[in-house]
């Protein structure tokens, strides 16, 4: 019979502490009942006190009985007092009759005024103990909300709260289940306990409390804003409703608390990751662009000054080295460009800025790519200045010029649109090329990522990436429209420059 034997100490320790409070109670009684006899002795045998004398004394004794000690003791004290008060001091004295009956009168009007004042004593000091047993509680609670203020963060939140709830109310077992991490946490005397783990798993998931009377133990869901995120176990509790619930409203702040630090250790090391990366980036990058500008000298010397002197054959290997000398270049000046937004190592020089010569200026840059086709621009009249970086701008509509005339057919025109929409200035830029699947358009913003259809073109999937940190960096969109085979649209938002001049 394994399951009764573990309920045998529990019942022995009840019966113990049942017997311990039943003695304590009788020999409180026995106190009581020795003064209404010392006060009966004194006033009777030495004093010769009249009745009046005696019952003041009697109510006297019975006051401090009610006290001292409780409602029960002092409800016992009044009845034995009225009987001593009966037969000694009531005539006919040495009986428990009475012949006058006015004194039955005094008789019962002492009784009820003995019981009255030892009720309404025990009363008062049930109530001086419940105010200072709440006043303990709201001191406990203050004293763990410091704690919890002051927890390190270098260490498990959640371990500290229990260890300070312990601390706090001298429970002897704490156990905190996170729900969010699928932890418990437990003091270090507490037993290991399956039944508890799988009552703290049950109380975060369903949401309700548990309580065995017999090992004071209570276990309660920890909420935070309606929605249960752990729960927490303690043995010993003696608290009131209305603490308990306060004490599990700063156990939910404490793990609320654990789960911010975690959110922030980790955006802290992905910072560091991310800036070590631009930092190498940027580092390696510079390092590629000193031998590329002397490879492009070279190439272009010998294209220019002698290629006269050169071979067919080899003019079109020299040309073949430019090219892709052009090309590493624009990578290395991408990934540059890249690193630097974003480590956060560019700041944004706003000025006002007139539409059109920020798009003419962007499609002086592609010249040898709009060699030979059809760029129509259209700019709507009285377009107000926008509030941007030019440089930056340019770069993104010069990334985004090239992207259609890389993916359109070379006889196919590109359009370049500026209009105001929604209190700002919209430039789309269009081409005919065989467009962007749905299932890719959310995704071509992304660094490296290039598209089915870009396999063999040139580029690294950098340009959009730019183009997305630098419009996020002035606090605009970029977006695209796409349609399988009628075509791509990009479109980026700029800000109005609201009473700047335009230098």
């Amino acid at each position: 019979m394994p399951s009764i034997a573990p309920a045998l100490p529990e019942s022995r320790l009840l019966l113990r502490s049942l017997a311990k409070n039943a003695a304590v109670l009788a020999a409180r009684i026995l106190a009581a009942l020795a003064l209404v006899l010392a006060v009966t002795f004194v006033s009777f045998k030495y004093s010769h006190v009249n009745a009046t004398t005696a019952g003041f004394l009697y109510l006297v004794a019975i006051l401090v009985i009610a006290a001292a000690g409780g409602l029960i003791e002092s409800t016992v004290a009044s009845v034995v007092a009225m009987l001593c008060f009966n037969y000694f001091f009531l005539p006919p004295v040495g009986a428990l009759t009475i012949e006058n009956p006015q004194n039955w009168i005094a008789l019962f009007a002492f009784f009820a005024t003995s019981l009255t004042a030892s009720q309404l004593s025990a009363r008062a000091k049930r109530r001086t103990r419940e105010a200072l047993s709440r006043q303990q509680e709201i001191e406990k609670l203050y004293s763990l909300s410091h704690a919890l203020l002051l927890a390190d963060p270098s260490e498990p939140i959640a371990h500290q709260v229990v260890q300070r709830v312990a601390q706090a109310f001298g429970f002897p077992v704490v156990a905190l289940y996170d729900r969010a991490n699928n932890l418990t946490y437990r003091l270090a005397e507490a037993e290991e306990s399956p039944e508890i783990e799988h009552q703290l798993r049950d109380a975060a998931s369903q949401s309700i409390a548990f309580r065995d009377e017999k090992r004071n133990l209570c276990i309660a869901p920890v909420r935070l804003g309606g929605q249960p995120i752990g729960s927490l176990a303690i043995v010993g509790s003696s608290l009131s409703d209305a603490a308990f619930h306060s004490l599990l409203n700063l156990v939910a702040i404490g793990l609320e608390r654990a789960a911010s630090q975690a959110a922030v250790n980790r955006a802290e090391i992905a910072t560091q990751s991310e800036e070590l990366k631009s930092t190498l980036l940027d580092a390696i990058a510079h390092e590629f662009k000193t031998p590329l500008t002397s490879i492009k000298a070279i190439t272009t010397d010998l294209l220019t000054g002698s290629a006269h002197e050169l071979p067919q054959s080899q003019r079109e290997l020299v040309s073949i080295a430019d090219e892709s000398a052009d090309r590493l270049s624009k990578l290395v000046t991408d990934a540059i460009q890249l690193a630097r937004i974003e480590g956060g190592n560019f700041h944004l020089n706003r000025r006002a800025h007139f539409v059109d010569s920020l798009i003419s200026a962007s499609i002086r840059r592609m010249e040898p790519l709009t060699d030979g086709r059809d760029v129509n621009i259209s700019v709507a009249d009285d377009l107000p200045p926008v509030w941007v970086d030019a440089d930056l701008i340019q770069m993104v509509l010069a990334h985004l010029l090239e992207n259609a005339l890389k993916y359109s057919p070379a006889t196919s025109p590109v359009a370049v649109v500026a209009q105001l929409q929604d209190a700002r200035v919209v430039i789309s830029i269009a081409d005919e090329g065989p467009g962007i699947p749905r299932q890719e358009q959310a995704r071509i913003f992304e660094k490296f990522y290039r598209g089915q259809a870009e396999k063999n073109l040139k580029g690294a999937g950098m340009g959009l990436a730019i183009a997305r940190e630098i419009m996020t960096a002035h606090g605009q969109e970029i977006w695209v429209a796409s349609r399988a085979g009628r075509g791509s649209e990009f479109s980026l938002s700029l800000p109005i420059a609201q009473g700047v001049p335009v230098p």
